[in-house]
């Protein structure tokens, strides 16, 4: 990835002037000033207004959060038929569902890192390409194993893209703003969840989408998931074709003509209609620049091996002082939140179906082995209407932070979201009826994402510039551990002792929500 791949359809005008210094930058403007003006980053965007541009920028980061959400959720919707046509023991399912998350921890700090060296947007491009095009791959694989690998691929592009996204967002937001902002982009991927469903519910039980070719089978299991890699394409085009770098990541690494022309770009569209434009004449303050090794004078393998040395030097700054208290509990909170979503949420539909007959998931343990089809078609689309509703029942969570984190701040959502969904996973293993199973579900969706919400708050605020994607990507590395430990634990023992893993989820969500309590309040403040 070439750092200086940035020319955006919204272009922010020529970089190169002879007629400049390398201090003072001029733009085409009505104001007539001789005094150069320094602006710090929360200045420069506070200059910039709040509009267009901003909003634009939600739809584009909004999708790709989408399309993120509709790869790694749409393997659990697929689930009670590909288990048949590539003839799945529990077992197997758990490690498929486990693939994309083990995919995701390799992708996480790897790209986090990229992003944090080379720039936000190139490695947003790359890592959502990764993600749709193998993710499409996979629906072609006529062999479990090669489903298997495609999808963790697949992960790997995910895995780059979930933690980098918010950091990119973050770094265009003026601090009173962000935490609404940043919910509404954890939003969308509600709305991935909701697309994921609903397409779940309108394909897979088609029997139109079934071809034989040369003996091998299409189901329509297969179609839901060419059509669940198109947004992850579809982002990738866009960030190429419309968005800027991240102006911070200009300024940390020294470049302050392009974090300048960004600034400008942005307030045009901003502030289109007032006349107002971004100041004439201006300094940003930028932090000190350390002068690097030449690497032209080193081997190949004493390269390496420095690279692999600076890569996990953010991990040790990250557990030094005066880091190292929030790094220890945001691994705890993320492990927590990770392990009982997506070890529940990646189940539910299986779970669901086992409750056709009625009782509660962990009662109707008896499933017929993968090779009877019968037990999988015709497909019963009743599972789909309720993991669509679940999906839906995010709405409410969503909002909800929207309207009151700037005001709340994160660290309370996040420890009461968590202990409220602790306990309603410890009711769905009380209970003994379908619906009650499926609303205490409805409620555990609705309440968990407050704290997914407020965590995609908080991780972009404790940490500076030079960290931020790479402990976002670390942490989100974290949480895939958490939820490859889940799914396997569920493979395992959803059969055999269903109570084990849900009582699990419940006392983990518990544990994260009192440890959540420890960290910093961050609400309204500075990036630095």
């Amino acid at each position: 990835m070439n750092s200086d791949d940035r020319e955006p359809l919204l272009s922010t005008g020529s970089r190169d002037d002879p007629e400049l210094d390398e201090g003072d930058v001029i733009f085409d403007s009505s104001e007539h000033s001789t005094e150069v003006r320094r602006l710090t980053f929360e200045e420069a965007l506070e200059e910039t207004g709040f509009g267009v541009f901003h909003f634009l920028l939600l739809c584009v980061c909004g999708w790709a959060n989408a399309s993120d959400a509709i790869e790694v959720l749409c393997i659990s919707f697929l689930l009670p038929t590909a288990r048949c046509d590539l003839l799945l023991s529990s077992s197997d399912m758990g490690l498929l569902t486990a693939s994309i998350f083990l995919g995701m921890m390799v992708g996480g700090y790897v790209w986090g890192y990229m992003a944090d060296q080379k720039g936000r947007r190139s490695v947003l491009v790359v890592s959502l390409a990764v993600n749709g095009l193998f993710g499409g791959l996979s629906s072609f694989a006529p062999w479990f194993w090669l489903f298997l690998l495609l999808r963790f691929i697949s992960g790997i592009g995910v895995g780059g893209s979930v933690p980098v996204i918010f950091s990119y967002f973050s770094e265009f937001m003026p601090r009173h703003r962000r935490g609404a902002m940043i919910s509404a982009l954890a939003t969308f991927w509600m709305a991935g969840n909701i697309v994921a469903a609903g397409l779940a519910w309108v394909v897979i039980p088609r029997t139109w989408a079934h071809w034989s070719i040369a003996g091998w089978t299409f189901q329509s299991w297969r179609l839901f998931v060419v059509l669940c890699s198109v947004p992850g394409l579809s982002s990738a085009l866009l960030y190429r074709l419309l968005m800027p770098e991240s102006p911070k990541f200009l300024m940390e690494v020294g470049r302050e003509k392009d974090a300048i022309q960004v600034f400008s770009l942005m307030c045009r569209m901003n502030m289109g209609g007032s006349g107002k434009t971004f100041p004439q004449k201006c300094r940003l303050c930028i932090p000190e620049q350390h002068e690097t090794r030449n690497n032209s004078q080193i081997s190949l393998g004493e390269r390496l091996k420095q690279d692999f040395t600076k890569g996990f030097k953010p991990i040790r700054h990250m557990f030094r002082s005066p880091l190292k208290s929030r790094s220890t509990v945001m691994f705890i909170a993320f492990y927590c939140i990770s392990f009982g979503y997506y070890g529940l949420w990646m189940w539910f539909p299986e779970l669901f179906a086992r409750m056709e007959d009625g009782g509660s998931p962990c009662t109707n343990v008896v499933r017929p082995s993968p090779q009877q089809n019968q037990s999988c078609y015709p497909v019963k689309t009743e599972v789909y209407k309720e993991s669509f509703m679940m999906a839906a029942s995010n709405l409410p969570g969503n909002i909800f932070t929207i309207l009151l984190m700037d005001s709340i701040g994160g660290k309370i959502l996040l420890s009461g979201s968590l202990l409220v969904s602790g306990l309603s996973v410890f009711l769905i293993y009380v209970v003994k009826t379908k619906v009650h199973s499926l609303l205490l579900s409805c409620i555990f969706s609705g309440v968990s994402v407050i704290a997914w919400n407020a965590l995609d708050v908080l991780a972009p605020e404790l940490y500076p510039t030079k960290l931020r994607s790479s402990s976002l990507g670390f942490f989100t590395g974290v949480g895939r551990v958490a939820a490859i430990t889940a799914n396997l634990v569920f493979g395992a023992l959803v059969d055999s002792d269903c109570a084990v893993p849900v009582l699990l989820v419940s006392a983990l969500l518990l544990t994260g929500g009192g440890v959540a309590m420890l960290l910093p309040q961050t609400r309204q403040t500075e990036l630095t």
